[in-house]
């Protein structure tokens, strides 16, 4: 597949580039609980209530009496002020924004297999776009927080197939159209041997054409009458194939381990900003311009250092600064510290995703994907509840979220390094290159042993 694709072109990038705002609409329904579910300012307005007992209670309004103190904005504001969960535990405060993620969680192991298999890339995509903008509009008319939560878990679910499909079709797909062209590698895995090959013909830059596909035909995994049974068998054959090779395990159970961590601090960080005592949207927007220059970090270090060794610098590094916003007194400096750890966190969370396409072949690459992406999803479920612990004790937020990332991180070293390594298209051929590693190392172990028993 490699040898039709040519070099890429300003075409391709741009087609890839356009691909990438469905991100926007990614992002926009995973962080509008920053501002919707946060605790607002409130001032005391009992002009008889002593002034030192109003400043004792000035961490909750719970310990004053009703009528002794009032929101300084309008209740609809936050799902806290409209819905009067000033008082309600850490638990029904973060319901809605953890019905959200499980909702990911959830539809990202219901839908994961279908863009392998019976939709495709596009299609999938597509699908996810149009049920999270619909799940997102009723959600604005909810009468109270269970309503609430249920339709975030709604829009969640809908929500869960737009990153792996976005990030999946830019990376392998470029054709005369973005939107309606399907990944060549896919086709040709799913036995479309015809439409792999007029995919690789529009690809061509220059007006160059191939002559000769007879590769693509040798290399077909299906017959054309094998379509239909391939795509209603293969829902969850592409899992079952990962757990059937010890080298596939190992690979998902190290990646997820790693995306575990990072996705509760990437998904917990923004929540968290209403605890670094500063301005809350001046927080977020900080936050917002750090992804920037992350990723534009990302794409240096994907061609000049290891992903390996990345991610566990990257991970380690947001771990000391999210633990030192423990220590750190509410103000500039601890939001300053917060930044620098979201900063390596989405620079992380990056490398991963991609880390992630490397190590798996195309057959199962977007199931893979998927299942990585439900562990950064995973955890931003159990983030919302340390965001709301944290209003208490900073410990609960930036202490746990750095202690956890830290840890998870330390084992993508034990992933094979993928960098500058062709890509495989399926699983017998990984089990090749594994195979052949495995011989490699193993005869190279013994070489050294004879050399030092015999010198």
């Amino acid at each position: 597949m490699e040898a039709y694709m040519g070099a890429t072109g300003a075409g391709q990038l741009l087609k890839a580039v356009l691909l990438a705002f469905a991100w926007a609409l990614d992002a926009q329904q995973v962080f509008i609980s920053v501002f919707t579910d946060a605790e607002p300012p409130w001032h005391c307005t009992d002009a008889d209530a002593d002034a030192s007992s109003c400043s004792a209670a000035a961490a909750s309004p719970c310990a004053l009496p009703p009528g002794a103190w009032a929101w300084d904005r309008p209740a609809v504001t936050s799902v806290v002020s409209e819905w009067s969960l000033e008082c309600a535990g850490p638990a029904l405060v973060s319901l809605p924004a953890s019905s959200f993620f499980a909702g990911c969680l959830a539809g990202g192991f219901l839908l994961t297999t279908l863009a392998d298999s019976l939709l495709g890339r596009r299609k999938m995509l597509l699908a996810s776009i149009v049920s999270m903008s619909a799940a997102g509009v009723v959600t604005a008319f909810s009468p109270n927080v269970w309503a609430y939560a249920a339709l975030r878990f709604v829009s969640g679910f809908g929500r869960s197939m737009v990153g792996t499909c976005t990030l999946v079709l830019s990376t392998e797909l470029v054709g005369r159209r973005w939107r309606d062209t399907e990944s060549p590698r896919w086709l040709l895995v799913r036995g479309r041997r015809q439409d792999a090959i007029d995919t690789l013909q529009q690809m061509q830059i220059g007006g160059i054409t191939s002559s000769n596909f007879s590769m693509i035909h040798a290399c077909a995994m299906n017959d054309d009458d094998d379509d239909a049974e391939a795509g209603a068998s293969s829902v969850f054959a592409t899992l079952h194939s990962m757990w059937e090779r010890p080298w596939a395990l190992r690979r998902l159970a190290a990646i997820m381990t790693a995306s575990f961590g990072v996705g509760m601090v990437y998904y917990g960080m923004p929540l968290n900003v209403g605890n670094l005592g500063s301005n809350l949207y001046l927080s977020v927007t900080y936050n917002a311009l750090a992804e920037l220059p992350s990723s534009i970090l990302s794409w240096l270090l994907m061609g000049r250092i290891n992903r390996r060794s990345s991610v566990v610098a990257l991970t380690a590094a947001a771990g000391l600064w999210s633990l030192a916003c423990v220590i750190i007194p509410q103000g500039t400096a601890r939001m300053a510290a917060e930044l620098v750890s979201f900063f390596a966190t989405c620079t992380a969370f990056n490398v991963i995703l991609m880390y992630s396409i490397e190590l798996f072949p195309t057959s199962v690459r977007n199931s893979a994907v998927g299942l990585v992406r439900q562990a950064l999803v995973l955890g931003g479920v159990a983030a919302p509840l340390l965001v709301a612990l944290g209003r208490r004790n900073s410990f609960f937020s930036f202490g746990v979220l750095g202690l956890v990332i830290g840890c998870s991180g330390m084992f993508a070293a034990c992933l094979p390094e993928t960098k500058g390594k062709a890509m495989s298209d399926t699983m017998d051929e990984e089990d090749h290159k594994e195979h052949t590693c495995t011989v490699h190392d193993h005869v190279d172990t013994s070489t050294d042993l004879h050399i030092v028993q015999f010198p």
